[in-house]
């Protein structure tokens, strides 16, 4: 049977009112949700659409010399940002900030493109901006849109001294660094890293904790207001750090030490303490404050002096004389010869057919193990090194530190080499070489190196007989150096020759004493070859005068002999230490 028209109206009818209906609930129940459930989300989101969170920067903390004059600082500079999301015209704002600031729009573009990391986050356009420029930034606040500027603080430093080996320098923290980065948490794109020297080593400790600042913003992006409540987390500013070294003592050495390549490390013996550490040639503490460019970076990286390097901790040398003293104590300890026991120096040794020469030539005549010392004679050490094995002088190296890093407080250091039977058979194997090699690692030549600041801790083991600290710039825990028991009549030998190489007639370093009543200076020169120029010139001295002791390790690249030049540079260091007023201020 057919249903009728009427029918078959109503029906469609009633399909319609039930979809109105259901539609209307599901209006009803989503406003339900936004207006009740969900409004606490969305009251968020809008309340974030006008207001803006910046981040603080924490100052640094200080470093400081050991009489707290201040090394380096913090002053306040300002930053331009750009916020691309809330930027509005691109071309308007960069317009108004050359004109404003002077700097050049392809500069702005330049850095927005190398800083840029996403639409939502600051990135920065221009550095160290003055009160002038901000005051006239601020003049055409209402035509920019999504710029921003913020205070930060960056590095100051004392103007008597460089000391940029010591100091180090921060890095921006780019890409490439964060990922590399362990604790990411501290750190975001843009924030600076202690990247070298104690600014690296002591990073946790002068990195401060950020703060947070939060203002209401316009549609177009600009800063309409501070928000104070207590959301706002002021930053906390890292620990200060107190080092070992002496201002007055840093600028004088610097001061001496101008247009030479090398290292200079005065120290105190009894405790390790470091008063001055040179590495020359260095550059300006505050080359890395600023936006570096690749032509400035280019220049110091490329600079044939390399001026980067570290010589104190990372330079490799042969220690020439200086090492002559681990030769007599190998003697002294193991009764090889006595101390009386002599050899004539005709200024030259022949080893099977070939000829070794002294560096005096003519000769030192008859010489036992202290004039030897004294007068730095090779042909006693030639001589002499024919009874030792290779191994037994790698040992006894080893004692006095060599091939072992100093463990100074700083990121990076060398081991320096020490030749042993293992070494040469691998170097040359093991029929390539013979005793002869013996001969150039006797007077400190040949295979074996170190790093200044390895001879820093040999020459505070000579004059403490044993009994120091690793050299160290702020942290001396468990620094105490491990060193077997010599004989003390032997200890007694060695520092006395030391003691005449200064004071004796005979002394290769007596420009080194300035002369200072009842100041005693013992101390050993050394002149090392360098197969790529002249030589190297070295000299390692420790100097006490009421009890007060300090050591000196001097080493010049291409300087020549070490008794020549490398000890009037002591001299002054000792007379400017023990002279009256400073000696007198040294020891309060």
């Amino acid at each position: 049977m057919l249903r009728s028209t009427n029918t078959i109206g109503k029906f469609q009818y009633w399909c319609a009112i039930i979809f109105v209906i259901f539609v209307h609930l599901i209006l009803v129940y989503r406003f339900f949700q936004l207006q009740v459930i969900e409004h606490d989300i969305y009251s968020k989101q809008a309340e974030n659409n006008r207001i803006r969170a910046i981040s603080l920067p924490a100052p640094r903390g200080l470093i400081l010399d050991r009489n707290d004059e201040i090394i380096v600082d913090n002053y306040p500079t300002y930053i331009l940002y750009g916020i691309d999301l809330e930027v509005q015209n691109e071309d308007l704002n960069y317009a108004i900030i050359n004109e404003t600031t002077g700097i050049p729009i392809e500069i702005l573009k330049k850095n927005f493109k190398s800083n840029f990391r996403n639409r939502f986050l600051p990135t920065k356009l221009a550095k160290d901006l003055t009160i002038i420029q901000l005051s006239r930034l601020e003049e055409e606040k209402n035509n920019l849109s999504g710029i921003i500027y913020k205070q930060f603080p960056e590095r100051i430093f004392n103007p008597k001294i460089k000391a940029s080996h010591i100091l180090g320098y921060l890095k921006e923290i780019d890409n490439e660094v964060l990922s590399k980065i362990n604790q990411k948490k501290k750190y975001q794109f843009g924030d600076l890293l202690g990247w070298s020297g104690i600014e690296k080593q002591y990073e946790s400790i002068l990195l401060g904790k950020k703060g947070v600042s939060y203002y209401q913003v316009d549609a177009f992006g600009r800063e309409a207001g501070k928000i104070n409540d207590e959301n706002n987390i002021l930053p906390i500013p890292g620990k200060n750090i107190k080092t070992t070294i002496d201002v007055s003592l840093q600028s004088l050495v610097e001061n001496e030490f101008k247009n030479k390549k090398g290292v200079v490390i005065i120290s105190k013996p009894k405790t390790g303490e470091i008063l001055s550490y040179v590495s020359a040639p260095d550059y300006e503490p505050d080359l890395f404050t600023g936006l570096v460019s690749n032509q400035v970076w280019q220049t110091i990286t490329s600079d044939s002096s390399r001026p980067l390097l570290n010589r104190a901790t990372n330079g490799l040398y042969p220690p020439g004389s200086i090492y002559k003293m681990v030769v007599a104590f190998e003697i002294l300890e193991k009764n090889l010869f006595s101390k009386e026991w002599s050899v004539n120096c005709t200024g030259e040794y022949k080893f099977y057919d070939s000829v070794h020469r002294c560096w005096l030539e003519g000769g030192h005549g008859r010489i036992n193990l202290e004039q030897a010392i004294v007068q730095s004679c090779d042909v006693y050490f030639y001589e002499t090194i024919q009874d030792i094995k290779i191994d037994e002088l790698a040992k006894r190296s080893k004692i006095f530190g060599y091939g072992f890093k100093s463990n100074i407080d700083l990121p990076t250091e060398m081991e320096g080499r020490v030749p042993d039977r293992d070494f040469m058979n691998r170097l040359y194997g093991k029929w390539g070489w013979s005793k002869g090699a013996l001969l150039n690692i006797a007077i400190g030549q040949g295979e074996i190196l170190v790093t200044p600041i390895q001879m820093v801790n040999y020459t505070n083991l000579l004059a403490t007989k044993g009994d120091t600290y690793s050299a160290y710039l702020v942290n001396s825990s468990d620094s105490k150096i491990k060193f077997p028991e010599l004989n003390l009549n032997n200890w007694e030998i060695v520092q006395e020759a030391m003691r005449k190489v200064v004071s004796g007639p005979k002394g290769t370093a007596k420009k080194a004493d300035p002369k200072i009543p009842g100041l005693i200076i013992s101390g050993k020169t050394g002149t090392a070859e360098n197969s790529h120029g002249e030589p190297h010139a070295w000299f390692i001295t420790y100097g006490e005068k009421n009890n007060e002791m300090i050591s000196i390790v001097i080493l010049i690249e291409n300087g020549g002999s070490g008794g020549t030049f490398a000890t009037p540079i002591a001299r002054k260091i000792y007379q400017h230490y023990f002279g009256s007023e400073s000696f007198s201020l040294a020891n309060k």
